[in-house]
């Protein structure tokens, strides 16, 4: 913040601060020095007295405006012409801007710091100063009530606006957000991104690859001057450009904001923004010569002679030779190119009047008002949530996403010897994993990566180099260790972390105080994770997790557990930044997890139908809400007397008897009150229910018998067989449930006639060979191995395919292609094997299992003798004499 304000009136009598540091004293200072002032003001001396004397100040006017003594000699007082801006244009997510940014500001060292971002977050971003705040990180904006209308703006640790922010805060600058605020932008329909000016640059230099150009250019060298040469170069390829729809009013925002702080008398005011919006927040009422330093005056900074094919920054000089001063080499020397100082310093970026005459020039403060006059506006609240390097390389947030967030981390952090450190890092990776890494191949992989970057003339071995390096050297070709690296490092596993003054809404809060309880971390790579449910803190774990699901929160998600038992349970967890959004849009539920989780439920089950009723017990039996359980189970009593329809009964059991398993473990009621009754309706009103069914509807209703079947197993009922018994002695029956009965019959051996008689009558000629086919369909829906073992079934199949004349065969192919093409590779591979060695329909027509004609004892005996040890027969005959 400036130190002071106050008025001034104009007088003829200068009152220059003396320039030579704070003063504390009461009293009178003066000093002598070239002072051009002219006026009276107030400056930031904290005696309470007059501050007098001369320095280099070359501020011109009396009026009103902010001083404050620096320290360093140097006078930001302002006068009637105005303040001191610098425009300093980045790429966003770029190590290189953010490192010029930083230094940047620290040598100009502003009052107030203006970054490309949405204004309701001003009142955040102190946050960003507090310790338990770690990028990645992003601003959530969201509509109350309509939390699917949301934006990002992330912030790595190497995105420059995150360093201006860390620079503001820590410098006791003031920090505010200029962008066009997040109320306009949910409101608005966003125009698409219709230009790529990196792009256009990287081929403009013949470059294919954009991320390479950018890196030869600014990541791999960082002499001063990149902000300069990267605005000039933005200049040049947006001459021409008119901005239009959001863009325009973006731009138009930013120039408003800029405007205002001048009002409010800042004097030295920094804007971080994307490069592309440089020119168009160039004003020229903040750009007048006398605020510049001598040696950047407007003639220094026009360049007409510097169009877009001089930008076509060549590619860079390989290393050894003397790099070109012209924009490639970021140390232009050109007339009309902003260089660096005689004395070594940075100059002012972005802050020349060029692009601001001619068709090009920004548009003045009242064409600003008009254009965002009468925007649509909505409510939005805004927060602090963690991001991932994932969620960066995936584009989001400015549509200015890096495909490597885990390298350019690295060139940020690691500048010096940045390829030996990375491979250093790769090479222990790979030795966590087993893999013979050593310090040799470290040091074969970094000269590898350097030649290939002296051939291909880059200044430094990219990310490209040391991936071949990694694959050639320290994987030794394998593909499967190098996407190791490239996820760990490459992208990177890193999950920001936001402090706990957050403003959280009350169900994300609660969640946090779940997951510390129940030491479940959040982490961005998916982890696999075992619960075992008689354990009381994987049992909450459990809970926790279900309950978030019902939510619609899918921070886990169910895996096959290893093991047949029913206390256990498999997950993968991994943590997404878009939770975040899930969560606000959840807390209408509840401020609690069980709170909303319970309520959920009780608003699913209004108006839910018998199968989905089933389904929601299903989840909600885990999940342990005694809030909602009750409730849903009357809802399903309910529905059950009131419910007519089979099929809906025969939906709604299988998942009602799959609950009954957990309850021991989970310590919740059972259900075999309800599942006894919904099975003996079903049984009931089965027969009548399958009979007038099309082919589609008996194909569902197929599914729906199977289902049944099973949930009669588990309840170990034995009306369910006797039902389906009854029902296949009918012969309206369509002919894939007919088969799929006698199945059914046939595996439970409770089949009344002989299964290859049923089969043949059901196939012979008399019936339509498409009720044929549809029969057999049924029949060997649960795999063909019946078909390998029972030669008669085999023969009688053979016979009624062979039997078919041409055009039926056709007819029928596409029934007999799904049934057998459903089953695994091995068992077609034994039934061709059976039907090609000849296995004879005639002679396999009496030699079903158990009449003992293929079997020859002499080759049994061995097999018996070693299950008889098995079964532990052969070691007490052995000790005992017995047989």
């Amino acid at each position: 913040m400036p130190a002071e304000t106050a008025a001034a009136s104009p007088g003829p009598h200068a009152t220059p601060l003396s320039g030579q540091g704070e003063d504390t004293r009461v009293g009178r200072v003066e000093g002598r020095a070239e002072d051009t002032n002219v006026g009276q003001g107030r400056a930031g001396d904290t005696g309470g007295g007059r501050a007098e004397g001369r320095g280099g100040d070359t501020n011109v006017g009396g009026g009103e405006g902010r001083a404050r003594d620096t320290g360093g000699g140097e006078d930001t007082r302002v006068g009637r012409g105005g303040p001191r801006v610098w425009v300093l244009g980045v790429r966003h997510h770029g190590p290189g801007s953010a490192r010029a940014v930083r230094d940047e500001l620290t040598r100009i060292r502003p009052d107030l710091v203006l970054v490309e971002g949405p204004p309701e977050a001003d009142g955040l971003v102190a946050l960003a100063a507090d310790p338990g705040m770690r990028p990645p990180v992003a601003l959530l904006a969201y509509v109350p009530g309509q939390p699917s209308r949301a934006a990002f703006w992330p912030f790595a640790e190497f995105s420059p606006e995150w360093q201006a922010i860390i620079y503001a805060t820590g410098a006791g600058a003031e920090v505010r957000f200029c962008d066009l605020p997040a109320g306009h932008g949910l409101a608005l329909d966003a125009d698409p991104v219709r230009r790529d000016p990196i792009g256009e640059l990287a081929r403009a230099a013949g470059y294919d690859d954009p991320e390479r150009w950018w890196e030869d250019m600014v990541e791999h060298r960082g002499e001063a001057g990149t902000l300069d040469v990267v605005a000039e170069a933005m200049r040049a390829v947006r001459d021409g450009h008119v901005a239009e729809g959001t863009e325009a009013r973006r731009e138009a925002y930013m120039r408003r904001t800029l405007r205002k702080a001048v009002r409010e008398g800042f004097a030295r005011i920094a804007v971080v923004c994307g490069a592309w919006h440089l020119p168009a927040l160039t004003l020229p009422e903040f750009t007048a010569p006398e605020f510049t330093a001598p040696e950047f005056t407007a003639p220094e900074f026009t360049a007409p002679e510097f169009t877009a094919p001089d930008l076509a920054l060549s590619r860079a000089t390989p290393p050894g030779s003397t790099p070109s001063a012209s924009p490639s080499g970021l140390t232009p020397s050109a007339p009309g190119l902003p260089g660096r100082r005689a004395g070594g310093s940075a100059p002012q970026a972005g802050t020349g009047p060029a692009a601001t005459d001619g068709p090009g020039r920004p548009p003045s403060a009242a064409e600003d008002e008009r254009l965002l006059r009468g925007l649509p506006r909505v409510r939005v609240e805004m927060t602090w949530v963690p991001w991932t390097h994932g969620r960066l390389a995936a584009g989001a947030g400015y549509g200015a996403g890096v495909a490597a967030p885990g390298w350019y981390e690295h060139l940020f952090t690691a500048p010096g010897h940045p390829v030996e450190r990375w491979l250093a890092r790769a090479s222990a990776i790979l030795r966590e994993e087993g893999l013979p890494v050593s310090s040799a191949h470290v040091i074969e992989a970094v000269r590898l990566a350097e030649g290939l970057a002296a051939l291909r003339g880059r200044p430094l071995a990219g990310l490209s180099e040391v991936t071949e390096a990694v694959r050639a050297v320290l994987c030794g070709g394998d593909e499967l260790p190098v996407e190791l690296v490239q996820r760990r490092m490459v992208v990177g596993e890193r999950l920001g972390r936001v402090p706990d003054s957050t403003p959280m809404v009350p169900l994300r809060r609660d969640l946090r105080d779940e997951q510390r309880r129940l030491r479940m971390k959040p982490e961005a790579l998916t982890g696999e994770h075992d619960l075992d449910l008689r354990r009381p803190l994987d049992l909450g774990r459990s809970r926790l997790l279900h309950r978030l699901a019902l939510l619609d929160v899918p921070w886990g998600t169910p895996r096959r557990a290893r093991g047949k038992g029913t206390f256990k349970e498999s997950w993968s967890l991994e943590w997404r930044p878009e939770l975040d959004v899930a969560l606000v849009e959840a807390a209408v539920w509840g401020i609690t997890v069980e709170a909303a989780a319970t309520s959920r439920v009780r608003d699913l089950a209004g108006g839910a139908g018998l199968p989905e009723l089933a389904a929601l017990v299903e989840r909600c039996l885990p999940a342990h809400l005694p809030g909602a359980l009750p409730y849903v189970l009357g809802r399903i009593e309910d529905r059950a007397a009131l419910d007519g329809e089979v099929r809906h009964l025969m939906g709604a059991l299988p998942a009602l008897v799959r609950t009954r398993r957990y309850g021991d473990v989970r310590g919740t009621e059972g259900l075999a009150g309800v599942t006894e009754s919904m099975l003996a309706r079903i049984c009931a009103g089965l027969s009548p229910a399958l009979t007038g069914l099309d082919e589609d509807a008996a194909r569902e209703m197929a599914a729906l018998v199977d289902g049944v079947h099973a949930a009669a197993g588990l309840m170990g009922s034995g009306r369910w067989l006797t039902t389906l018994a009854g029902i296949a002695r009918c012969d309206d029956l369509p002919g894939l449930l007919d088969g799929r009965i006698v199945r059914i019959l046939c595996d439970a051996g409770a089949l009344e006639d002989d299964v290859a008689a049923r089969m043949a009558r059901s196939m012979s000629p008399g019936n339509p060979p498409a009720r044929s086919a549809a029969w057999m369909e049924g029949f060997l829906s649960g795999g063909g191995l019946l078909l390998v073992h029972d030669a008669r079934l085999l023969a009688t199949v053979d016979t009624w395919l062979t039997g078919l004349s041409s055009q039926e065969f056709v007819d029928v192919l596409p029934l007999l292609r799904r049934t057998f093409g459903a089953f695994p590779a091995p068992e077609r591979r034994m039934i061709g094997r059976r039907v090609r060695s000849g296995s004879p329909p005639g002679s396999a027509s009496g030699s079903g299992p158990g009449d003992g004609a293929d079997y020859d004892d002499a080759l049994a005996a061995a097999a018996g003798r070693t299950v008889r040890e098995i079964l532990g027969h052969g070691m007490s005959g052995a000790m005992g004499g017995r047989p």
